[in-house]
């Protein structure tokens, strides 16, 4: 487990992230907590995420995941996953894993925290995050919004009788 590292999403109830590599709906308050909760940290993400942003994300190390993307100046880019991990802890701060579903794949195992804004309502979509077990995670923190709720789990110790 890396106890910097954090997954951060929003998602319904039925874990729905993404509509034609957008997200479905428009929750200013979410967009506000992302950037509250990231600044001044690194977020790892995937290539269409980073194109569906549009461009680097600003007071962040921003990194890529892509075996294919071009790079730039203003962003790190990774062949893998783990390549980009190692990058991140190199920078000495938490890191965020904002999407899409190949990267939350991949970090599920390893993060200590996950930062979910549960988005109320019904979405069509087309991108899910992955399956986890909501037995290994405790929640840590509850605050409720207009149209989501966000929830802050740590993943409860190894070593604990809740397993």
């Amino acid at each position: 487990m890396h106890q910097n590292l954090h997954i951060i999403v929003a998602m319904t109830d039925d874990r729905l992230i993404g509509h034609n590599n957008s997200i479905p709906w428009d929750l200013p308050e979410d967009m506000q907590l992302f950037r509250q909760l990231t600044l001044g940290n690194t977020v790892i993400m995937g290539k269409k995420t980073f194109n569906s942003i549009g461009q680097p994300l600003a007071g962040r190390h921003n990194i890529i995941i892509s075996s294919t993307a071009a790079t730039r100046d203003i962003i790190h880019l990774c062949r893998s996953f783990d390549e980009g991990l190692k990058l991140a802890d190199s920078f000495g701060h938490d890191i965020f894993c904002i999407g899409g579903r190949g990267i939350y794949q991949a970090a599920l195992p390893l993060a200590a925290t996950l930062h979910i804004s549960w988005v109320a309502g019904e979405f069509s979509g087309d991108t899910y995050f992955p399956d986890f077990d909501m037995t290994a995670w405790q929640e840590f923190s509850r605050r409720d919004y207009d149209g989501f709720c966000y929830v802050c789990y740590q993943r409860k110790n190894k070593g604990s009788s809740n397993s």
